[in-house]
């Protein structure tokens, strides 16, 4: 473990979470810190444009760190992950064509803002696709989990219903095989809906809990959705505003014994014509209304 990783063991625990997906992309970093105190969250997540938003907003690692412990917070998962599969650091996203800001951030770049602001984990996705093999994905899955334990990093994969991990069997058959300490999956509630895996409630309680090592809680309507990923980035409503079973999936999710932290994420029009910090109120009261009390905090690396 790296020295600036070991630095990082007596970090309070993540045990809610404000994902950086429910604010709207371009919130300045003391806004966003402000929304999760608002809806009295521990944590929250980043992509890697919000820390390089917070630097051309003039702020250094250390302004940034001291935010974070000011307003109580600490940095959850770091998101996305798009690199780890076979082939897909190849790839080459031209900036015009990368609205979003996802793919200037590889590895290297993310390696270093979890070594700067001390982050919990790494969420890993599947973007570009390609020919690899399911025993390809997991060795690379098993490297890649490798890498991130030289800085004190978690890394769960997330399953995305149009990718080639579409579904919580294949997310748990990759994490499960790699058999990786520091290795597990991601339930997005969303994508759990969507994917079919809801209908079989005995497959996410067959996961280990201490391999379900982040949770994205959102609502939604009945599917399915004309456009899945235009759905799933504009039309999410929070927990409690739609129609997922929530109250399952959360039952399920407790049932592993996983102490995962409890994650928001939202990405909703509806909210972003909101306050920032009436966002993270809603976000908060209606994750809070969701879980009930409070039942344990989230392991490291």
């Amino acid at each position: 473990m790296s020295s600036s990783a070991s630095g990082r063991a007596d970090r309070p625990a993540a045990g809610t979470v404000l994902c950086s997906g429910t604010l709207r992309t371009g919130i300045p970093f003391r806004e966003r810190l402000a929304a999760a105190g608002a809806g009295g969250f521990s944590a929250v997540s980043l992509w890697g444009r919000d820390y390089e938003d917070a630097r051309r907003e003039g702020l250094t690692d250390a302004d940034m760190a001291a935010l974070l412990d000011d307003h109580g917070l600490v940095v959850a998962e770091l998101d996305p992950a798009w690199w780890w599969l076979p082939g897909a650091a190849d790839v080459r996203i031209p900036p015009d064509l990368d609205d979003e800001r996802i793919f200037a951030f590889g590895e290297r770049e993310l390696f270093a803002i979890a070594d700067a602001l001390g982050a919990r984990s790494l969420n890993a996705v599947d973007v570009f696709g390609g020919s690899w093999s399911l025993d390809e994905a997991t060795a690379s899955f098993a490297a890649c989990c490798e890498r991130a334990a030289e800085h004190g990093l978690l890394v769960h994969i997330e399953f995305l219903p149009w990718s080639r991990i579409p579904d919580l069997r294949t997310a748990w058959r990759i994490a499960r095989d790699a058999d990786q300490p520091n290795g597990g999956i991601a339930v997005d509630a969303w994508h759990y809906d969507r994917s079919g895996s809801a209908a079989d409630r005995g497959v996410l309680r067959a996961v280990p809990g201490e391999h379900i090592l982040a949770v994205q809680l959102c609502d939604g309507p009945a599917g399915p959705d004309a456009d899945p990923i235009r759905a799933t980035l504009h039309e999410r409503r929070l927990p409690g505003a739609g129609t997922l079973d929530l109250a399952a999936l959360v039952e399920d999710l407790r049932a592993t014994g996983t102490t995962a932290p409890w994650g928001v994420e939202v990405f909703s029009d509806e909210l972003d014509a909101l306050p920032s910090e009436e966002v993270g109120r809603r976000a908060g009261a209606s994750l809070a209304a969701l879980l009930g009390p409070p039942t344990g905090a989230p392991r490291r690396a």
